[in-house]
């Protein structure tokens, strides 16, 4: 039987966190530990696991100095000795056989790496309903897909998980680790994508199974990526890392086929030109300063790029 680790990088919402921490205590196969990881200067959230007693859970804090979500799950992935790691939000409550699934899935072959699920969204308390086929899609060029929250059917391999609802054999995880390149002071937008695409090339699987479920209550961000506002920096940020992750491994014509993709055509939250001419009717000057951001990451993405090699990812092969 493989040992399981729970992830949860949290920031200033303990009482999330504290809906999570039940449903993980509510787990029909507990965790062999769950990993709390907290900023240090978030007296919230530290008052919050100071004051609580939390019963049948084996449950360890680790601080961080450094903000961003990467920082933090890296030093909740150097931290644990499990077979797995699974990494849900502070804002999601995992269903009762959610580490059940898993672990069964796991089972299925060795050459899984990452197993991962469907999250019921919710948003002001409303759920994101809907079905989606095409799921966790990641093309070189062009609009990459999630709909995580809307797959159903059988279990099929993926190129992404979500960061939700998502877990990884350490043996696979840990001699890639998580991007430190992305930019970000809080989510760090596409850090799903860099990994998935991280493992695939060293020859993982990734497994998405609709019926590994979470429950996800979108709740407030506190850093610059704020869901339901313009930010520049955010957007740069996110153009940067899409830019980063899929030209890496690009030679030179299809980075420069990719830039022209971006730049004549982008997409709803990253958008070229063909996006402003759709929404200008609507959002006038506000959709012209997300596309000038988003070239901005893309450009320093490539200057990125140009001004280092390709970096040597380290892996260890899947069993045969």
């Amino acid at each position: 039987m493989l040992s399981i680790a729970v992830m949860v990088p949290t920031y200033r919402r303990p009482q999330d966190l504290r809906r999570c921490l039940q449903a993980l205590i509510e787990q029909r196969l507990p965790p062999d530990e769950v990993l709390v990881v907290v900023r240090d200067s978030d007296a919230e959230t530290w008052e919050f696991l100071n004051a609580s007693e939390i019963a049948n859970l084996p449950l360890r804090t680790i601080s961080v100095g450094e903000p961003g979500l990467v920082c933090a799950m890296n030093a909740g992935l150097a931290a644990t000795t499990a077979d797995v790691i699974a990494i849900t939000d502070d804002d999601a409550a995992p269903r009762p056989d959610w580490l059940e699934r898993i672990a069964a899935t796991f089972a299925q072959g060795a050459r899984i790496g990452g197993v991962g699920g469907r999250d019921y969204m919710y948003i002001g308390g409303v759920l994101q309903d809907g079905r989606a086929r095409t799921v966790g899609k990641v093309p070189p060029i062009g609009r990459h897909i999630g709909n995580h929250h809307l797959g159903y059917g059988s279990a099929r391999e993926v190129d992404m998980l979500k960061g939700v609802n998502g877990a990884y054999r350490t043996q696979a995880l840990k001699p890639i680790g998580f991007d430190t390149r992305l930019r970000g002071s809080g989510a760090q937008i596409h850090w799903e994508i860099s990994l998935g695409l991280a493992l695939r090339r060293a020859g993982w699987k990734l497994i998405y199974d609709p019926n590994i479920l979470v429950d996800h209550y979108l709740a407030r961000r506190f850093d610059e990526d704020q869901r339901e506002g313009f930010n520049a920096l955010a957007l740069q940020n996110a153009g940067f890392n899409d830019g980063i992750i899929r030209m890496e491994k690009l030679p030179l014509p299809a980075r420069v086929v990719y830039m022209l993709w971006a730049f004549l055509i982008g997409t709803r939250l990253l958008p070229g030109v063909t996006q402003v001419v759709r929404f200008y009717p609507r959002q006038r000057s506000l959709v012209i300063a997300k596309m000038v951001a988003a070239i901005r990451g893309r450009c320093d993405a490539w200057s990125f790029l140009s001004n280092q090699s390709s970096p040597n990812i380290k892996s260890i092969n899947p069993p045969l």
